[in-house]
C-alpha cells in the first residue's frame, strides 16, 4: 500500500530505506481514486518511534491511505520538540468537523493511574464520543484499549502481579471472522504492560466477542459492535528491539525489571532479540484496513 504521508516527515526517510512504498503529496494529488483517511491519536511518549511502527503497519494492501497524525492539547509531550508537533500533528478542532474511514488510538505510559486522574481522560472521551458518528473503525491499541473496553463499555482494568513483558503465545477463535483471517493456528504477540482486563467482563458484554487470546496474558484481539470499535491489548507493531530498549530502560531506572519472556535467544539480554510476529501483525493492519474499514465506508461521507 502506498502510505501518504507529509514530505517533510522524518520519518518517511526510513519507510523509503526499507523499500516501503510511500507516496508524496505530488504523486497523490495526480491518481484518480479515493484514498482511505486514517486519523492516528498518538499518545506514546516517543512518537517519532511509534510513527515509524505503525507506518510500517499500515503499508501492507494495494490501497492508498492518508496518514493524519492527531495530538491531545490538555497535555504537553516532554519526549518530542514543539517544532516537530506543530509541524506534522493536528489538533482535536481541526479535525472534528471531518469524517474519518478508520482512527487509531494508541497506548500510552500511564496504566497505573485511574483513568479520570489522566490528564487529557477529558478530552480523550470528547475523542471517542466523537469518533461514534464521524469514524467507521476505531483500532485501539494496548492502554488505548483499555481506555475504550472502560469508558465504552464499562470493562474496568486491574492490576498485574508483576509487569507483563516479552512475546507470548497466542491462538484464535472462530477463524472465519474476518480481523483474524489468515492467521496461523499459534502466533506470536509483544506485551508490555502493568494491567490487564478481565476475560469473564468481555464475556458477559453483549457487545463485545473476543477473537483471539493468549493462556498468559489474557485476551488479545477484542471487537466491538461488529467491528465499530477493535480492541489489540498488545503491541503488534513494535519493532524487534523495542522491549530491549524499555528493559534496559527501567534497569537504568532502578527498577530491578524481568528480563522479557520469550524474547532474547537462550534468554540472554547480550544477544540479539528475534522477530516473530511482524507478519502477524502486518496481516492484522490489513485485514482492519480491508474489512472494517475499506468494505465498510461510504465512497463519499455525506
Amino acid at each position: 500500500m502506498p502510505i501518504r504521508i507529509d514530505d517533510d516527515l522524518p520519518v518517511k526517510k526510513t519507510l523509503e530505506d526499507e523499500n516501503i512504498f510511500v507516496m508524496g503529496t505530488g504523486r497523490a494529488h495526480s491518481q484518480d481514486i479515493r484514498p482511505l483517511d486514517i486519523l492516528i491519536l498518538n499518545l506514546m511518549p516517543l512518537k517519532e518511534d511509534t510513527e515509524l511502527q505503525l507506518m510500517r503497519s499500515l503499508s501492507n494492501t494495494p490501497l492508498q491511505v492518508n496518514i493524519t497524525l492527531l495530538r491531545t492539547m490538555s497535555y504537553e509531550s516532554k519526549n518530542v520538540t514543539k517544532g516537530h508537533l506543530d509541524r506534522f500533528y493536528e489538533d482535536f478542532d481541526s479535525v472534528k468537523n471531518r469524517k474519518w474511514d478508520g482512527f487509531i488510538i494508541t497506548g500510552a505510559p500511564v496504566e497505573k493511574m485511574e483513568f479520570e486522574n489522566v490528564d487529557y481522560w477529558d478530552e480523550l472521551r470528547e475523542i471517542m464520543d466523537w469518533s461514534e458518528t464521524n469514524v467507521t473503525s476505531t483500532m485501539h491499541i494496548c492502554w488505548g484499549a483499555q481506555a475504550g473496553l472502560y469508558y465504552r463499555y464499562g470493562v474496568q482494568k486491574f492490576d498485574l502481579p508483576q509487569k507483563l513483558s516479552g512475546i507470548y503465545e497466542h491462538h484464535t477463535f472462530h477463524k472465519r471472522t474476518p480481523l483474524v483471517r489468515g492467521f496461523d493456528d499459534v502466533f506470536y504477540v509483544p506485551h508490555s504492560r502493568y494491567t490487564g482486563v478481565s476475560k469473564e467482563d468481555i464475556v458477559n458484554n453483549e457487545h463485545l466477542e473476543i477473537v483471539a487470546e493468549s493462556d498468559v496474558a489474557g485476551p488479545y484481539l477484542i471487537i466491538g459492535d461488529g467491528g465499530k470499535n477493535i480492541f489489540v491489548t498488545g503491541h503488534p507493531e513494535y519493532d524487534v528491539l523495542t522491549l530491549d530498549q524499555e528493559y534496559h530502560r527501567d534497569l537504568g531506572k532502578g527498577l530491578n525489571p524481568q528480563i522479557p519472556v520469550n524474547y532474547y535467544p537462550d534468554n540472554d539480554p547480550e544477544k540479539k532479540p528475534v522477530k516473530k510476529w511482524r507478519c502477524h501483525a502486518n496481516t492484522l493492519y490489513a485485514n482492519w484496513l480491508n474489512y472494517y474499514v475499506y468494505q465498510l465506508t461510504p465512497y463519499k461521507w455525506e
